[in-house]
């Protein structure tokens, strides 16, 4: 920040909220314009404060800030969006913590963070807005976005090792391909090595999903809800693994989705 001023603007979603002092609250924001932001909201513990709803995570506030010798404060706060399902379904505030522990290990500090900001703001649009559909197809495709923004996606299209593309035969319950951590992304199985990472074998409907991670919109036509659920499951847990091993972070949320693959 290279202005003088006392105090300066922000627009910024909460990713986290931990108490402080005696009633103060410490949040970490994410801000388009200073990238992570770790600011002091006074008072914002005690009954009647009218920062308390206003610090909580996930809520998107126009703020006045007012800088300190060891750590900024919150002066002013003007709510701008809310995502209101997010309290009342344990499922979505998991999905939300999830992509926000990956937030936090991409984000950087006193840096523009424009585009991390609106892909987490749009995913968490989707996620309250759902009514129905598998809520671990948008968990998937929410990381996937988050990772591919910090150049470091998994390939799933080609092989790796050839550059040959991977087409998954869906009428073939015998189609396999490697998905090798360390390299990143799929591999024929005649190329495959082992991966201090770890080394996978996907079959073709797991394959034909994560292939559509990256697009837009996730298209399911065709596939019973019970293989759904299955793949969704086991493309997750190869994605936990996948971050750990690129950001050095474990998905502690992931405990709360229930799920142990």
């Amino acid at each position: 920040m290279t202005s003088t001023s006392k105090t300066y603007q922000v627009t910024g979603i909460n990713l986290k909220a931990t108490p402080f002092g005696e009633a103060d609250r410490l949040v970490t924001i994410l801000t388009p314009q200073h990238g992570l932001l770790r600011v002091v909201a006074p008072g914002a513990r005690k009954p009647k404060s009218s920062l308390g709803g206003r610090s909580g995570i996930f809520v998107v506030n126009q703020l006045l800030l007012a800088r300190g010798k060891s750590m900024d404060r919150i002066t002013q706060a003007e709510t701008l969006h809310t995502y209101r399902t997010l309290a009342f379904d344990l499922s979505k505030l998991a999905i939300s913590q999830y992509w926000a522990e990956i937030v936090l290990a991409q984000a950087m500090t006193d840096h523009p963070q424009s585009d991390l900001y609106e892909v987490f703001n749009v995913h968490l649009r989707r996620l309250d807005a759902l009514t129905d559909g598998d809520a671990l197809g948008h968990l998937c495709q929410g990381i996937f976005h988050l990772l591919a923004l910090g150049g470091i996606a998994p390939q799933v299209h080609n092989c790796w090792a050839t550059s040959q593309p991977i087409v998954p035969v869906l009428g073939d319950p015998h189609w396999r391909i490697g998905f090798n951590i360390d390299r990143g992304g799929t591999v024929k199985i005649d190329q495959a090595v082992e991966s201090t990472g770890g080394l996978y074998y996907l079959n073709a409907i797991e394959t034909h999903l994560f292939q559509q991670l990256s697009a837009g919109e996730l298209d399911p036509t065709g596939l019973l809800p019970e293989d759904l659920a299955a793949a969704w499951l086991r493309i997750e847990g190869i994605l936990r693994r996948y971050i750990k091993h690129h950001l050095g972070c474990n998905i502690r949320s992931a405990a709360l989705l229930f799920v142990g693959n």
